[in-house]
């Protein structure tokens, strides 16, 4: 069995994260998983994966981005943009 090719520490958080909000298995969360491919991943799942990484990462989510963060990699991106890089 091979592992996910991505896998790094922060795809990692991103993968408890959500797997935590939807209550489903970590192994059902993939790095290419969207709102909307699990039915757990409706408008009420949202809102539990968005209160779920403001808690798991410390950050405040804005509404504007709240729309914005409908994938694994959205959310990714987002973090490594917005909340990882310490600015100089």
């Amino acid at each position: 069995m091979s592992e996910n090719v991505s896998s790094n520490p922060l795809t990692n958080r991103i993968r408890e994260a959500l797997s935590l909000a939807l209550q489903v298995p970590i192994e059902g969360i993939s790095d290419d998983l969207a709102f909307g491919d699990l039915p757990q991943w409706d408008s009420m799942g949202h809102m539990e994966v968005m209160m779920r990484l403001e808690e798991s990462f410390g950050i405040e989510i804005n509404a504007e981005t709240i729309a914005a963060l409908t994938s694994v990699a959205a959310i990714r991106q987002y973090l490594e943009s917005n909340h990882l890089a310490a600015p100089s």
